[in-house]
């Protein structure tokens, strides 16, 4: 049976597609068939009705995190439904995302988000378009950086708290030089621990 949510510590986690188009060679999908003893791989995407069916009989929906084993905005219309629908029993909800989701749907999405989203955290992982497209291996190429820069702009427009994120392992000048990307557009930055 799929896994459309999951929980972890003290979150819901939102399972919406295994799509993405990135192909990260961090990626915990190239090891892992999901996360925290959770089979993410699934062989139906839900509807949004599905997945507030699941939610509906979850008692504590306070912190709810769009993360599963793909990219949550190639799945944008059962997103933003769902998000609704938990704005509705107060949830604090974050969006985990590559910053590729406006490219994806041809359109920019961030408005479609306000509202919904209180957080979006954006995958940098890398200072320059180059060394972004070596270490994620975008169906974009190298404009895949540029995507994630203008998405993270597009989501501080809206208003959206926006957090850039990189992990721990490209070491301190990469990390530096992303903090101050990161500043330079107004977003928040944060460094997450490598957990693969």
């Amino acid at each position: 049976m799929d896994t459309y949510i999951y929980k972890y510590k003290k979150a819901i986690y939102i399972n919406l597609t295994n799509r993405c188009p990135n192909s990260c060679t961090f990626c915990v999908r190239n090891t892992h068939d999901g996360v925290g003893g959770y089979h993410l791989w699934l062989e139906k995407e839900p509807t949004a009705e599905e997945v507030i069916a699941l939610l509906e009989a979850e008692g504590d929906v306070s912190e709810i995190i769009f993360c599963g084993l793909g990219e949550p905005t190639t799945a944008i219309d059962v997103l933003v439904d769902v998000a609704a629908y938990l704005q509705t029993r107060g949830s604090h909800i974050r969006l985990n995302t590559n910053g590729q989701g406006s490219a994806y749907a041809g359109e920019d999405i961030a408005p479609r988000l306000m509202g919904l989203i209180d957080v979006v955290s954006i995958s940098l992982n890398a200072p320059t378009a180059e060394e972004y497209h070596q270490y994620c291996r975008s169906i974009y190429g190298e404009q895949a950086f540029q995507n994630l820069i203008d998405f993270s702009r597009e989501c501080i427009a809206e208003g959206i708290d926006t957090v850039m994120t990189v992990v721990d392992v490209i070491g301190d000048e990469k990390i530096e030089a992303c903090r101050a990307i990161a500043q330079d557009i107004g977003a928040r930055f944060r460094v997450r621990h490598y957990a693969g």
